[in-house]
C-alpha cells in the first residue's frame, strides 16, 4: 500500500491551501455575518466558485466524472489530502462544489440515472445550479435498520404516490434546494432488500411540505439545515424512478460509502485546527504562575489527540486505497472502522479542546463547543456506531471461516 501522494495531487493541494488561506479564512466572519442575515450565498462565495470552476478546482470528489462535465476527476486517495484543507472550514468545501449532500447525490446520478434524468438533475447539479437532498431516516421507526423505513411509494400507472415523513434529510429547508432522492417502499411483500426503491422527487410536487428545520445539540443550521418533510399523497412519474424497482438498498450503499469517506476526511481537517488551537492555548495562557504547557496533563491531552489523529489519518488513506481499488462492497469493513474510528476521535479531540480552553471552550468564541456537538452528532449520523460495530463482527467472522486457531494455540500447557 502506498499511500504517498502525486505531483498532481500535491499541485491541486498547494493550489487550494493557498485560495484557503487568501480567499477562505479572512472571510469566515463575513460569512457568519451574511448567513446570520439571511445571505445563505454571498456574493464573494460566488465569485470564488467561479473562479475554482475556471482553475478546475471543481467536483474534485467524483472519481467518475466524465469528460464532458466539469471538474477535475480524483481518485478517493487523492481527494483525502485535499478534503482535510476543505474541512478546517464548513464551508469551504462548498467554493470548491465538493460538500455535502450534493457530492454523494451528484455520484449516485451518475452510477443510476438515466440519460434523461442526467440532463434534468445531475447537470444543474455539477453546474452549482440548485442544491439537493437525500430523505432516508424516519421520526417514526429505527432507521438504522434500513428495512424499517416506511414512506410507501405505490405505484399507480405511469406515477408513484408517496406517504410518509421523513427526518434529517440534510438541506431540504435550503432555498436552492431543487430535488429530493426519497427512500421507500414499493413493494412490502418483496423479498428482504428489495422492498425498497429511490425515486427523483422535486421540492415543489404539490403534497411535499417543508415541516421545520431541526435543531440538532441546540443548534440550527442554515444553509444545510437538518429538515423534517412530510409527504401527503405526493406524486412523481414512474421516469423519476432511479434505477430497478425494489434497488433502493444497492444504491443507497453505493451512496454510503463515499459520504462516510468524505465526511472522515473533513473531519480529520477540522481536528488538526483543534490541536494546532490547543497548542497555541497551552503556549499563551498561565495558571498559578505556570504556562499551560508546563502541566503534565495538557501535555498528555494534547499528545493523545496527535496519535488519534494520526491513527484515523492512517486508516481513512487505507479505506480510500482500497475504494479506489476494490469498489464499496469489498472495502464494506473499512469503511465502518473508520465511521468509528474518526467520530471517537474527533469527540475526544474536542473534549480536550474544550478542557483546555475552559469557560472559552465552551462558547462560540471558539470552535470546540461547536466541533463537540458535530463529533457526538457524528457517531449517530450515516449509522450508528453499534450498527457498525456489528457488521465489522459478522464482516471478521466471515473474514475467519475455515480458520482454526484454537487446536494449535490452546490446551497445550
Amino acid at each position: 500500500m502506498d499511500f504517498e501522494t502525486d505531483a498532481q495531487t500535491r499541485e491541486i493541494a498547494d493550489q487550494v491551501e493557498r485560495i484557503f488561506q487568501n480567499d477562505i479564512l479572512p472571510r469566515c466572519a463575513d460569512y457568519a455575518d451574511a448567513v446570520g442575515a439571511g445571505d445563505l450565498e454571498p456574493a464573494f462565495l460566488k465569485e470564488l466558485k467561479a473562479r475554482n470552476r475556471e482553475l478546475g478546482l471543481w467536483n474534485m470528489a467524483l472519481p467518475r466524472l466524465a469528460d464532458d462535465e466539469p471538474g477535475t476527476r480524483l481518485t478517493n486517495l487523492q481527494f483525502a489530502s485535499i478534503a482535510e484543507i476543505l474541512g478546517r472550514i464548513g464551508w469551504a468545501s462548498e467554493a470548491f462544489n465538493c460538500h455535502a449532500p450534493d457530492t454523494p447525490n451528484m455520484e449516485i446520478l451518475q452510477m443510476f440515472a438515466t440519460p434523461a434524468q442526467k440532463a434534468e438533475y445531475l447537470v444543474p447539479l455539477l453546474n452549482a445550479e440548485i442544491r439537493s437532498s437525500f430523505a432516508m431516516t424516519e421520526p417514526d421507526v429505527a432507521s438504522s435498520d434500513a428495512n424499517n423505513i416506511a414512506t410507501r411509494m405505490e405505484r399507480r400507472g405511469d406515477s408513484y404516490v408517496l406517504n410518509g415523513r421523513k427526518w434529517f434529510a440534510t438541506g431540504a429547508a435550503n432555498p436552492k434546494c431543487s430535488f429530493l432522492i426519497v427512500v421507500g417502499v414499493t413493494d412490502p411483500d418483496a423479498p428482504r432488500g428489495k422492498t425498497h426503491s429511490m425515486l427523483i422527487v422535486p421540492k415543489d410536487t404539490p403534497g411535499v411540505t417543508v415541516v421545520r428545520k431541526i435543531p440538532v445539540m441546540h443548534h440550527v443550521e442554515q444553509v444545510t439545515p437538518h429538515t423534517e418533510l412530510l409527504f401527503e399523497d405526493a406524486e412523481v412519474p414512474v421516469a423519476n424512478r432511479l434505477g430497478e424497482e425494489g434497488a433502493g438498498f444497492l444504491i443507497g450503499q453505493a451512496r454510503l460509502g463515499p459520504a462516510r469517506i468524505h465526511h472522515c476526511m473533513r473531519a480529520i481537517g477540522r481536528c488538526e485546527v483543534l490541536i494546532r488551537l490547543m497548542v497555541e492555548r497551552a503556549a499563551k495562557r498561565q495558571t498559578f504562575g505556570t504556562t499551560l504547557r508546563d502541566y503534565s496533563s495538557v501535555q498528555d491531552a494534547i499528545a493523545e489527540s496527535r496519535m488519534d489523529l494520526e491513527q484515523a489519518r492512517l486508516l481513512v488513506q487505507r479505506t480510500a486505497w482500497r475504494l479506489d481499488r476494490e469498489g464499496n462492497k469489498l472495502a464494506r469493513k473499512d469503511i465502518s472502522l473508520i465511521k468509528i474510528a474518526v467520530a471517537r476521535a474527533y469527540q475526544n479531540i474536542a473534549d480536550r479542546g474544550v478542557q483546555i480552553y475552559g469557560a472559552m471552550g465552551m462558547t462560540d468564541d471558539a470552535p470546540f463547543a461547536d466541533a463537540l456537538a458535530q463529533a457526538r452528532a457524528f457517531r449517530i449520523y450515516d449509522g450508528p456506531d453499534e450498527v457498525h460495530l456489528r457488521t465489522i463482527f459478522r464482516l471478521e467472522e466471515k473474514d475467519g471461516e475455515g480458520l482454526n486457531y484454537s487446536d494449535a494455540y490452546l490446551g497445550r500447557g
